[in-house]
């Protein structure tokens, strides 16, 4: 039985498609009043998943409680007292902002002096003033996207589930999303969010790394960033890139070398010794612009480290144990 205390709790979750594993024996809980992050390429299993917790799934096996509910037992109940934001628009283009707003109510049944309260702020929130007999097919993305969290939430529900949310959107539209969601919980509402952007994830509480259907961490921001590297990190700049990074991997004191936009971050055992061997392999090769400087790590650094490292499913990496 799940702990009530917990918004959400998954115990080995499985979800199979045929002979194909999209969810691989996950396990985790989200705490009431968080935003908890599901962060992972895509194809990873975080739409599967949340699926699943919304009760729009059936999982293989394993056990997954929303509210203190089942999600093989009890779907129906757990639809009521959720709100889900898929990663496709759901709302109707042709239908205008008000009465997109008035068709979800009348599924949630939501009538009344609470509508038309509940309709003044959801157009308020979405920045829809004066647009609310405009076709919703006239919108901006970010229209669009604050108007379809207005109408997952017209119900005031205690959780809410949000799948890849800014998809598609400009990053002032991404970035207002985001005061909205720390809004919500800041009201307590527990936030459930998809996301395979890095800067996105920043704003979780804590987060969940996955990657093809396996857990692979699961902490802080900060503790992910400062726990994943198993050395220090180094922003390397030189001229040809390329070149660069074939002289440094082949180095003993590299442990990881990838490229991150027009320069390299390369993980050394030792920040002294490897800079000054990383600075003289690459002077004595010829290369132009050569800069080096030790940098803090930041969650698409961890994310690299965390998928590099080959761990059983069962082994999910605890930041505080790396």
């Amino acid at each position: 039985m799940a702990d009530q205390q917990r918004s959400v709790s998954v115990s080995n979750l499985v979800k199979r498609f045929g002979s194909f594993v999209a969810v691989d024996h996950i396990t985790f809980e989200a705490r009431a009043g968080e935003v908890f992050g599901f962060l992972g390429p895509n194809g990873s299993g975080k739409s599967t998943t949340i699926r699943i917790l919304c009760g729009l799934l059936r999982p293989t096996s394993g056990e997954a409680y929303v509210a203190g509910l089942s999600v093989a037992a009890q779907p129906e109940l757990i639809r009521r007292r959720i709100g889900y934001m898929s990663q496709k628009f759901s709302l109707y283009n042709d239908l205008t902002v008000v009465e997109n707003v008035r068709f979800f109510a009348g599924m949630y049944n939501v009538a009344g002096d609470e509508l038309r309260r509940r309709l003044a702020w959801v157009l308020e929130m979405a920045g829809l003033a004066g647009r609310e007999h405009s076709l919703t097919a006239t919108l901006s993305g970010g229209w669009k996207q604050r108007l379809a969290l207005g109408c997952a939430i017209l119900h005031r529900p205690p959780i809410v589930f949000l799948d890849e949310p800014t998809s598609g959107v400009d990053p002032l539209a991404r970035r207002r999303f985001w005061e909205l969601i720390q809004q919500l919980r800041s009201d307590g509402v527990t936030v459930f969010v998809t996301t395979h952007y890095m800067d996105e994830a920043e704003y979780c509480n804590r987060l969940a790394l996955i990657h093809r259907g396996r857990l692979i961490a699961l902490g802080t921001p900060a503790q992910l960033k400062q726990s994943a590297l198993s050395g220090d990190l180094l922003l390397v700049e030189a001229i040809p890139l390329g070149t660069a990074l074939e002289v440094i991997r082949r180095l003993p004191t590299v442990r990881d070398a990838a490229v991150f936009g027009n320069a390299l971050h390369v993980v050394v055992s030792d920040v002294e010794s490897g800079g000054e061997r990383l600075l003289g392999e690459l002077t004595a090769r010829g290369l132009a612009g050569v800069r080096i400087q030790r940098i803090q790590p930041g969650l698409e650094d961890a994310f690299v480290a965390l998928t590099g490292q080959k761990r059983e499913n069962k082994e999910v990496i605890d930041p505080k144990s790396l």
